[in-house]
């Protein structure tokens, strides 16, 4: 037992660790084969969400932030040429319509000539010119400032003062998407204001351009969106009993119509949202979808109607398809192609590029 201890068994474990050393000198020489018996094969497939055109109800409301401001001063005009003959009131607080002051308007008149019969003799006459007076009225209530001196001459039109009113209106920029929801929004409007009283209605409601210098009107900034650019303005007048103060923040939610019982699909099956879009429709489970036309209606941001084009029950994609960016002909990563047909010339290049990668 020791000789078999002592030789045959360290003999046998030399012989076992050449035997594996080779192994590994021939797997690192030639390559293991991992050819597997069967080749995988995909059995999963992608398919596109299509959904039943169904009609429901839709309300085109719109919540602007926005904040309280000052109304501006509105400016008094001369009415007359001439001079300020009197100032009747300044730095005052006056009605609408309360007169200001006076200008003084002096129009000549022609001399009188008279011929003597006899000796033919001509004596003239000089005639004093005709006066008129001409009041200055404040346009709104406020106090009035005037900005002209007395006997100082003024001209049609030239500004002479200016009424601050004193009235807060509420303001807030609004997006391209936006000012497509509120074409032809007039009137009234929901205020609420921040930590002020209850949700109240501004009155006078305007849409116009946006200031010089707006910043976005838009965007979720915390979810990695870029303010959208702001395009357009909206502004109401606060009510006389409410109290505001300028410089409070606030929303204005104006709604600009109400559908019910309407052809409506989401928001995402459409290309476009105002006016006219593109919808497709599956005619048959399997079939390829078609791009059909559609006038669009109101929408409240999640879904749109559909006042034209489509029917209830028929079948469309939930989800409009993706542009690869080269329909058309035209690569739309591909600016050098766009910029060297603008140095050419090619108008039909262009076109197509505007078409297709500029919307």
């Amino acid at each position: 037992m020791g000789v078999v201890r002592q030789y045959v068994f360290p003999t046998a474990r030399i012989i076992l660790w050449a035997v594996i050393a080779a192994a590994l000198v021939a797997l690192a020489l030639k390559g293991a084969e991992l050819d597997p018996p069967d080749a995988l094969q995909p059995t999963g497939e992608i398919s596109e969400s299509v959904i039943a055109v169904e009609k429901g109800s839709v309300t085109n409301a719109v919540t602007v932030p926005a904040s309280v401001v000052s109304d501006p001063p509105v400016e008094i005009k001369a009415t007359a040429d001439g001079v300020i003959a009197e100032i009747q009131v300044d730095d005052a607080e006056v009605d609408k319509d309360t007169r200001v002051l006076w200008i003084k308007s002096e129009e000549p008149v022609e001399p009188v000539v008279e011929v003597d019969e006899e000796t033919g003799e001509e004596t003239v006459t000089e005639q004093d010119p005709k006066v008129t007076w001409t009041s200055a009225l404040a346009p709104v209530d406020g106090t009035v400032d005037i900005t002209v001196l007395k006997d100082q001459a003024v001209a049609v039109g030239e500004t002479i003062g200016t009424v601050s009113p004193g009235t807060l209106s509420i303001s807030g920029t609004l997006t391209a998407d936006q000012q497509y929801r509120l074409v032809g929004a007039t009137g009234k409007a929901e205020v609420t204001l921040k930590g002020g009283p209850a949700p109240f209605t501004c009155t006078g409601l305007t849409i116009g351009e946006a200031p010089a210098g707006a910043g976005g009107g838009g965007g979720d900034v915390s979810m990695g969106e870029p303010p959208a650019e702001a395009t357009g303005a909206v502004r109401c007048s606060i009510p006389p009993k409410v109290k505001a103060f300028s410089g409070l923040g606030g929303e204005i939610e104006i709604t600009n119509g109400n559908a019910k019982d309407v052809v409506v699909v989401p928001i995402s099956a459409v290309l476009g949202t105002s006016q006219t879009g593109k919808v497709w429709t599956v005619a048959e489970e399997g079939a390829e979808a078609e791009a059909r036309e559609v006038r669009l209606g109101l929408t409240d941001g999640l879904q749109v109607e559909v006042t034209k084009g489509l029917k209830p029950g028929e079948q469309i994609l939930e989800f409009t398809p993706v542009d690869d960016g080269t329909e058309g002909g035209v690569d739309c990563d591909d600016m050098t192609a766009y910029e060297q047909a603008s140095m050419e010339g090619d108008m039909e290049t262009m076109q197509a590029f505007e078409e297709e990668c500029f919307g």
